[in-house]
């Protein structure tokens, strides 16, 4: 009766808003709760000794790990300019960065594929070289490097924002040079938000799907990703489609839980110097 009366209380407004928002949550909590639910310990363990799928995870590791190390090395430093460097060209790169995050992951395939493709702009000239990037497992690194990278870059922006000029001026008084008070003063400074985007950048590529599909294929053993495994399962066997969708669904928890453990450990880790 007590939560009625309270309801009863609220303004029209606010009465919609919570109802709006726990339909939200629901809609989106639920079906990853069933899907959690209807895989046992069973499954799990068939999944694991299940040769196909143990390549496409190990495939998965390897290709995602390659792209965050390839998304950080090369976008600290770009962002570092996006953020040191205000004027009309930082502007337009960075609008273009965040293109990949407004366009459908097939489209992004295709682009590659009629870029690096072997008939491809760059693709033609690289076979004359030898040098075959598509249905390689270059291309499934390639295609999460670029629907990845906008998130590590995004992340990576807003914590160099956090460096005050006014440190940098004292570091360069002292005789820093700009890239040792990048290195020495900026960078460590925000480095929990490069963390941060490095994560987000990794379960970005984890998931990745369409791009993969059209510019590396669905080949077992050689660029079948764990999204892809799901989509070869889900055509014969839609129980292992839910356990492998599950193995995923505790992968984005764990990533999930570090972008929230790293924010609190990094603050803590600053008190105690």
């Amino acid at each position: 009766m007590s939560s009625l009366s309270s309801l009863s209380s609220l303004s029209p407004l606010s009465l919609v808003g919570r109802l709006g928002g726990a339909a939200l949550v629901l809609t989106v909590v639920l079906p990853l709760i069933v899907l959690i639910g209807s895989t046992s310990v069973a499954d799990l363990r068939e999944a694991a000794r299940n040769p196909r799928f143990v390549e496409a995870l190990g495939l998965s590791v390897r290709t995602t790990l390659a792209s965050v190390v390839l998304v950080t090395v090369l976008g600290t430093p770009l962002a570092w300019w996006l953020v040191s460097t205000p004027g009309r060209l930082s502007r337009v790169v960075s609008m273009l960065l965040e293109l990949p995050i407004m366009i459908p992951p097939a489209v992004i395939g295709l682009a590659l594929l009629q870029t690096f493709g072997r008939m491809g702009f760059v693709g033609a000239w690289l076979s004359t070289k030898g040098i075959f990037i598509a249905f390689t497992p270059a291309a499934v690194v390639l295609a999460q490097v670029t629907v990845s990278a906008p998130y590590f870059i995004q992340a990576a922006s807003n914590a160099f924002r956090e460096v005050t000029p006014d440190t940098l001026v004292v570091a360069r008084t002292l005789g820093a040079s700009s890239s040792t008070a990048f290195l020495r003063v900026a960078l460590p400074i925000a480095l929990p938000g490069v963390v941060v985007g490095a994560s987000l950048a990794w379960a970005r590529a984890l998931g990745e799907f369409g791009a993969t599909l059209l510019f590396a294929g669905n080949l077992p053993g050689h660029t079948q990703t764990m999204p892809l495994a799901i989509f070869y399962a889900l055509e014969s066997d839609v129980r292992m489609a839910v356990v492998l969708a599950t193995m995923l669904v505790g992968l984005g928890g764990v990533l999930l839980l570090s972008l929230r453990l790293i924010p609190s450990l990094a603050a803590a880790a600053r008190r105690r110097r």
